[in-house]
């Protein structure tokens, strides 16, 4: 392979991470691993927490939120990245199984997020997720992850489609999965990948993914497509970026929150206090009084990252006419009028110099003008902790697809970027005026 071909180190770190991350809690999971390996200590919210200047922790919440942090040797503020674990896709309800005229067992689904329908049929699937089964004691949480071609929804023959041009997917209807024949037990599935009796399963929570492994592409290999780049691409961006900073200055977190995708509340999504709990907890520890803390907000800053919307080839006009993003262009500052995303002039200012100084390109996104746009993090997040924020992403095609599109070149941008945003020392001097 020439060295033009070659795909770089954090294109393959990052296809693997989806690889082993079909659904958020497994993400988290990988996301712990990733923090312990580079030797952060794990901590418990029902704990009490010791903390050690100039050391890593984090801690997690549900098993599908995560929030690390490093302790400062002087407390001058927070610098925080946000991202999600969650994606669009389709969870397993309860009372699963669905015989079809005796011959066929289908699973009972509905949608999680707003999904392209359209691109999860006739692809091998299969499920991930968690169950929770009985203890001597009381209840566990084990993760699953059937890791096997295991269903698949088939679409309806274009013989029996005519007439339908029409036809609106039906989610109950169209997109249940074909698990097996008339013998499958989905019951019995799940208690043999956790490792217990059929009737210590007391309930789970279980998602489809599709079977695709992430791969790289394009005359030059200048593509990567994968399930679940919105938003593990910014998740696994944030993770990287934080265990490579050093800034004695700021108390730095990586929060990545569920529940984005289906509004955020939940105890933990980025509309409850996850986020604010762990500060106040973390200044409780450190003996920083309240005051002093709050004082620091204005020296504060927050990355909300989630992908963003590149030209897409063969619809170029569905972009706005002068703010265009496209794949390897570097990093995306989103705007919105509404204030679906956070970003103003002068926090676009401060993480567009940062970007600068480190030699990563930026592009600028607005929806079109007669176009609805999706919220995302740091609007959320301010509602509970608000201090100066930007919203930013990684250009991509196809979101919220069974399987997306996005550049080779930027999630290697993304990290360099987050990583010089983590070891900046941002101080304001006066109300719209600051230092980094």
């Amino acid at each position: 392979m020439t060295e033009m071909l070659k795909t770089s180190e954090t294109t393959e770190k990052l296809l693997k991470f989806i690889d082993a991350s079909p659904s958020c809690f497994h993400a988290v999971k990988n996301i712990c691993v990733m923090l312990e390996d580079a030797g952060c200590i794990r901590l418990l919210e029902n704990e009490t927490w010791t903390l050690e200047k100039g050391k890593r922790y984090f801690t997690t919440r549900n098993g599908s939120s995560v929030l690390a942090f490093s302790v400062p040797e002087n407390y001058n503020g927070m610098q925080i990245v946000s991202a999600h674990s969650d994606s669009p896709t389709f969870r397993v309800k309860s009372g699963a199984e669905i015989t079809v005229e005796g011959h066929y067992k289908k699973l009972n689904t509905e949608g999680y997020g707003g999904m392209i329908l359209s691109t999860w049929f006739d692809r091998p699937l299969s499920l991930a997720g968690r169950a929770v089964v009985r203890t001597e004691s009381g209840v566990k949480s084990v993760l699953l992850n059937i890791d096997r071609d295991l269903c698949i929804i088939p679409s309806l023959a274009i013989h029996m489609t005519r007439g339908m041009a029409d036809h609106k997917l039906n989610p109950q209807v169209d997109l249940l999965p074909l698990l097996g024949g008339e013998n499958a037990d989905y019951n019995a599935l799940i208690a043999e990948e956790a490792d217990v009796k059929k009737e210590d399963v007391i309930s789970s929570d279980m998602f489809l993914y599709p079977r695709q492994h992430g791969v790289v592409f394009g005359m030059e290999n200048e593509f990567i497509a994968s399930p679940r780049l919105d938003d593990l691409q910014c998740a696994f961006s944030a993770t990287e970026a934080f265990l490579n900073a050093e800034n004695k200055e700021k108390l730095l977190i990586s929060a990545v929150f569920d529940n984005e995708e289906v509004g955020s509340l939940t105890k933990q999504g980025a509309d409850s206090t996850f986020l604010t709990d762990t500060v106040r907890r973390i200044a409780s520890a450190l003996n920083i009084p309240e005051a002093e803390w709050l004082r620091k907000m204005p020296d504060s800053f927050m990355l909300s990252a989630d992908n963003a919307h590149a030209v897409h080839p063969n619809y170029t006009e569905k972009c706005d006419q002068t703010n265009r993003c496209y794949l390897n262009g570097g990093i995306v500052i989103k705007y919105s009028a509404n204030q679906k995303y956070t970003t103003d002039s002068v926090s676009a200012a401060v993480f567009g110099e940062i970007c600068r100084k480190a030699e990563v390109p930026v592009m600028i996104f607005y929806n079109r003008s007669d176009m609805a746009g999706g919220s995302t993090l740091g609007n959320i997040s301010n509602g509970h902790l608000s201090l100066n924020t930007v919203d930013i992403g990684i250009p991509q095609l196809a979101m919220h697809s069974c399987v997306e599109t996005a550049g080779e070149k930027d999630t290697a941008y993304m990290v360099k970027a987050m990583t010089a945003f983590y070891n900046a020392d941002i101080r304001q001097t006066a109300d719209g005026m600051y230092t980094f």
